[in-house]
């Protein structure tokens, strides 16, 4: 499973996944989860949402968490090593294949990092039971909201930011193009869920959360390829951190869950 220009794979990623939840970060799964279930969670970090699904399922049930990025397997592995029926594998989706099938497999936030996302849903309609399900949940990135807009320096840094991605084979829109995407792999009943994280002062986290593109901007990684001057890098940084404290109301990431039966 090829993850392209990933700027989020070391040991900070891992506090960001170590701090995901079920109920805040894959809401809409909950419903379709039921005790027994075999899960396999494609991209799982270091399991902070696997482990909730493994409570849900439970004893007679059975999570298996796959990631190619080993630290977040490590590290998962130490955190949850006292969850029985988890099971987190350092693997590569297109290398995995286990004994068994799966009666539902989940994705969250993953397949926008992927330049080939169609042959990843192909790969995991082949490890479902006849009738399992897959859950999909990821991003729009060209419909981000801000309220009121932040700094044009962060504006055009954001502009950077999806060029770069683009310019790497990774779409921008995955979360719009996914009911077709499911539909050309094979999958029928496929069903589209709104899951839009909106983060404003009522949240405990507000700052933290909107606070990501200063995070993003903290990388140079697209200084050194070329895409974006240094000094306009280290504005926008300063000036959305300044906005933040001071004029932000909120932010929008639009975000779908999308479920297809195979």
């Amino acid at each position: 499973m090829k993850i392209n220009k990933h700027i989020e794979r070391g040991a900070g990623a891992a506090k960001i996944f170590d701090s995901r939840s079920l109920a805040v970060d894959y809401r809409t799964l909950t419903p379709i989860l039921r005790p027994g279930m075999q899960v396999l969670d494609v991209g799982c970090g270091t399991g902070g949402i696997s482990k909730d699904i493994a409570g849900v399922v439970g004893p007679a049930g059975q999570v298996t968490g796959i990631d190619n990025t080993a630290l977040f397997i490590e590290s998962g592995k130490k955190t949850y090593a006292d969850i029985q029926n988890l099971q987190l594998i350092h693997a590569d989706l297109f290398d995995f294949n286990p004994d068994q099938d799966f009666d539902l497999i989940v994705s969250a936030r993953v397949l926008q990092w992927l330049s080939d996302p169609l042959a990843a849903l192909i790969k995991m309609k082949s490890l479902l039971k006849p009738g399992g399900m897959v859950s999909i949940l990821d991003y729009n990135h060209e419909a981000l909201e801000w309220e009121p807009q932040p700094p044009q320096s962060m504006l055009q840094f954001y502009d950077t930011f999806l060029r770069w991605r683009a310019d790497a084979g990774m779409n921008n829109h995955i979360a719009k193009d996914l009911p077709k995407l499911l539909e050309t792999a094979g999958f029928v009943e496929i069903e589209t869920i709104n899951s839009d994280e909106r983060y404003d002062s009522s949240r405990a986290d507000y700052k933290k959360k909107i606070g990501i593109w200063a995070e993003v901007a903290g990388s140079t990684q697209m200084v050194k390829e070329g895409y974006l001057d240094d000094a306009l890098r280290l504005q926008a940084i300063r000036e959305y951190t300044e906005w933040m404290e001071h004029s932000a109301v909120s932010m929008t990431m639009k975000l779908r869950e999308v479920r297809g039966v195979s």
